[in-house]
């Protein structure tokens, strides 16, 4: 059986655990070599032992996604080891609450609003643009960025994280003008609000729970639900598509 990403090399920012370990995972399964971008290496390490248990490639390369000289880095070492990029998959984000505030924009720090808006919105841009010659000199290539329900359904106290994820879509609409004649495809999915592992709270959990009970589909969202979409993209299948926005999140949000 022909595996849908045989002999392709993606780049997975935020790889380590999540919805970007699960994607690193599902492409190894189908024949691509995985190169995991985080900044936490312990956990980055064991996602490429575990896929290299499953008997697939992979490397961890440590990388801060805010800084230019390490996006650069990233895409060298990808290049170095496997020789050519296929797929960059811009998933590291701040997104949890022990990462960023909830508060009033008006309390607010602009330092805070600056490490949001660099980690989340500047750190897909650089990626892109470290990735790009290498998918122009090769003749193509898949980018896929990660906005957010929030930026369609906003909610207070949250400013800084929603403009980032609305600036992503705002990115990839822009990006797939510019890198269509390249045969580069850029698109940007939207999950609903994932169940990740530093959820674990009951009260989150509930306040999950409730959120889905006004969807179309009334249960919790998880990693899995949005790997498919994103393997869709990241193939064959997804040639004529590009600069679109697919929301994930069991018909929350409808448009």
């Amino acid at each position: 059986m022909n595996k849908r990403l045989a002999g392709k090399v993606a780049l997975i920012t935020g790889g380590a655990q999540g919805l970007g370990r699960a994607c690193a995972t599902a492409m190894a399964n189908e024949g691509c070599r995985v190169v995991i971008a985080d900044i936490d290496m312990a956990k980055a390490e064991e996602a490429v032992q575990q896929i290299h248990a499953a008997g697939s490639e992979a490397i961890a390369v440590k990388t801060d996604v805010s800084d230019p000289e390490q996006a650069i880095r990233l895409a060298g070492a990808a290049m170095d080891r496997f020789g050519k990029i296929d797929i960059l998959f811009n998933n590291a984000a701040l997104v949890s609450r022990g990462a960023i505030s909830r508060v009033p924009f008006y309390e607010l720090s602009l330092a805070e609003w600056n490490r949001v808006i660099a980690v989340n919105l500047t750190g897909s841009f650089l990626c892109c643009r470290a990735v790009f010659p290498y998918m122009r000199a090769q003749g193509g290539g898949k980018i896929i960025n990660v906005a957010s329900g929030q930026f369609f359904q906003p909610v207070a106290t949250y400013a800084h994280y929603i403009a980032s994820k609305g600036g992503i879509v705002g990115l990839t609409r822009a990006l797939a003008k510019e890198m269509g004649e390249f045969h580069i495809n850029v698109n940007c999915v939207v999950p609903g609000g994932l169940i990740a592992e530093q959820v674990a709270s009951e009260e989150e959990l509930r306040s999950r729970q409730n959120a889905a009970s006004r969807r179309a589909i009334k249960r919790i969202e998880n990693a899995d639900d949005v790997v498919g979409t994103i393997m869709f993209l990241a193939s064959g299948d997804s040639d004529f598509i590009t600069g679109q926005t697919l929301v994930i999140d069991g018909g929350a949000v409808m448009h």
